[in-house]
């Protein structure tokens, strides 16, 4: 059975605060971070890639950005793969089906993905995943903004 993605269970909590404290090391309360996030849905989307045996091996975090409109603009806001897992194309299919789920949710609620918003260190070497992914195009970079400068990137037209 190949990686899937689907949307994140609450019973997966564990599981993805694992991911993310290994991929954000950095940050810190992991299981909060993710909780709280979790319990944001709809205005949170978080997302998990599955391997064969089920396990958690990544996940994708998006924000609705401005309200609930008739286009949204989504933030991809996080995503990580276990540091085993990278560059086995999991993070590009964490992108591409998640995508697809999003657009799905905002159609039964009467919406549309206008673009995405997504802000990454200008050094970040997941900044070509994007461009690739998506066709992300960088549009301004900010200086300093947490621990380096901060590339912001627009997809229009996923």
């Amino acid at each position: 059975m190949p990686v899937i993605v689907l949307p994140m269970h609450r019973d997966d909590i564990g599981a993805v605060a694992r991911v993310h404290s290994e991929g954000f090391p950095r940050q810190k309360d992991s299981l909060k971070w993710i909780s709280c996030n979790f319990a944001a849905f709809p205005r949170i989307m978080i997302y998990v890639a599955r391997d064969e045996k089920d396990k958690i091996i990544g996940y994708i975090q998006w924000i609705q950005k401005s309200g609930f409109r008739q286009q949204s603009v989504m933030e991809l806001e996080q995503i990580a793969v276990l540091k085993n897992n990278q560059k086995n194309g999991i993070g590009f299919l964490l992108i591409k089906k998640s995508v697809e789920l999003i657009k799905g949710y905002l159609e039964g609620n009467n919406s549309s993905l206008k673009a995405i918003l997504i802000s990454t260190r200008t050094d970040n070497t997941a900044k070509s995943l994007y461009e690739k992914a998506l066709g992300a195009e960088e549009i301004a970079v900010i200086k300093d903004l947490y621990s380096a400068d901060e590339a912001i990137l627009i997809a229009r037209g996923v």
